[in-house]
């Protein structure tokens, strides 16, 4: 399969492109950052791994730059993963509208556009595809000082299920990954006292292996799933 991969370059991203290279299939990978994760899938996946460089909150290139520039029609995608993600944490009094702004372009609005053009490359070349939206276990529980980045991943689930449902008709399926709290670059600025109270909220007590979401990734874009669309698939530990 041909994949498009959104935020490569680390974390999560970049267990992905490990999981489906070693399957065998075709990644185009696109990242802000070219890590040095990303240097060593390129020597060691040199025809199978592609990498682009591009910041998804340019929302107004995402056309241009991703599927004129590095994916064209030429290329017939069968599965957009859109991992890609920004978190933009404060309590909701201290709220700031730029800083929103951006993780929503980040987080939401390219998302979207992605999957608009994604889903044109797949009707054109007469294809059965998947799109899966990485999510967040804090759009479901309450964190403090998560509430915009909850928000965004909540818009992303909406977004997913509606897609399903639009273009189900063409075998097309959406689903949802949400991954509960990682040992992430992300999450790397959580002191160990807070996400241990953290994971303590798991049914696990246990953060959420990284390796596990990439597996349920990988599932949900074969034909193992393909009677699987518009769901949320939760991989949390039981965050309760």
């Amino acid at each position: 399969m041909n994949i498009l991969v959104s935020g490569v370059s680390r974390g999560v991203g970049i267990a992905i492109c490990k999981k489906l290279l070693a399957e065998g299939h075709s990644v185009y990978g696109i990242s802000r950052t070219y890590s040095d994760e990303v240097k060593e899938l390129q020597t060691q996946f040199p025809n199978k791994f592609f990498f682009y460089s591009f910041d998804l909150s340019d929302t107004e290139n995402v056309r241009k730059e991703i599927f004129k520039n590095f994916i064209n029609n030429q290329i017939s995608l069968d599965a957009l993963v859109n991992n890609a993600a920004m978190a933009y944490d404060d309590i909701i009094t201290n709220l700031n509208y730029e800083e929103l702004l951006k993780m929503y372009q980040v987080n939401v609005f390219s998302p979207m556009m992605m999957t608009k053009y994604a889903i044109r490359n797949m009707i054109l070349n007469k294809k059965q595809g998947s799109i899966v939206h990485i999510s967040s276990i804090s759009a479901h529980t309450g964190y403090k000082g998560l509430a915009m980045y909850a928000s965004s991943k909540g818009s992303l689930e909406a977004f997913s299920k509606n897609t399903a449902r639009e273009w189900g008709e063409k075998k097309i399926r959406s689903n949802v990954v949400v991954p509960g709290f990682m040992n992430t670059a992300m999450s790397a600025i959580l002191s160990d006292e807070q996400k241990d109270r953290i994971y303590k909220r798991s049914s696990l007590k246990e953060a959420t292996d990284v390796d596990s979401v990439a597996d349920t990734v990988a599932f949900l874009l074969s034909d193992g799933a393909k009677s699987i669309t518009g769901q949320c698939i939760f991989v949390d530990s039981g965050t309760i």
